[in-house]
């Protein structure tokens, strides 16, 4: 009698499995069948020729050199004084002509003699600007083939040590055309300049 049951399950069970084995095999062919959903687009991006611009730069013409500068150029005088807003008084730095030539030579005295290009003016000192003080320095230096100015001294100072530092600071500043012989650049030794300082008031 146990025999008997256990084939009868069996073959129900068999049946089952066959019976739910053909329904998803005809759920699957009916899923295939239907048609997609939503759009499908197909992008094909073409590239265009680019067309090729040219460009003719022409040069810009050059401009015209200037005349050159006369032989007898009068010296510049730069002037800078930090110190003029310290007081109500205006300033004036006076820088004289060199006063003397090394060897007894005198400006202009030839074609290839030095002449001054830049003279700068000298910072008047804060102090004796604020005390009202005027005077002037005379300086000694040495003109260089480079046209520069080389071991600047005091020969005479009014009042003494009040403006030493400030007549020596510019003069070392000073440009020259430097002497020429024979067309080599010289120095020249014993140049003299006097530099006066002064309150306008």
């Amino acid at each position: 009698m146990r025999y008997i049951i256990s084939f009868g399950l069996a073959i129900g069970v068999t049946f089952l499995l066959l019976w739910g084995m053909q329904t998803l095999i005809a759920g699957g062919n009916d899923a295939m069948s239907e048609p997609p959903r939503g759009r499908v687009l197909d992008f094909i991006r073409l590239k265009q020729d680019e067309a090729i611009v040219k460009k003719d730069r022409k040069p810009a013409k050059p401009q015209q050199p200037r005349t050159p500068p006369p032989q007898n150029m009068q010296p510049q005088i730069a002037k800078a004084n930090p110190n003029a807003s310290a007081s109500n008084n205006s300033f004036a730095a006076d820088i004289q002509a060199d006063l003397s030539i090394g060897n007894g030579l005198r400006l202009g005295s030839s074609d290839g003699e030095y002449l001054p290009i830049v003279k700068v003016a000298p910072i008047y000192p804060r102090r004796a600007q604020s005390r009202g003080i005027q005077g002037y320095v005379i300086v000694e230096f040495t003109v260089t083939a480079n046209g520069s100015v080389r071991d600047p001294v005091v020969i005479k100072a009014v009042p003494e040590n009040i403006f030493d530092r400030a007549a020596m600071a510019a003069t070392l500043k000073f440009k020259y055309k430097p002497r020429v012989i024979d067309g080599v650049p010289q120095e020249v030794a014993g140049v003299q300049n006097k530099i006066t300082f002064q309150i306008d008031g």
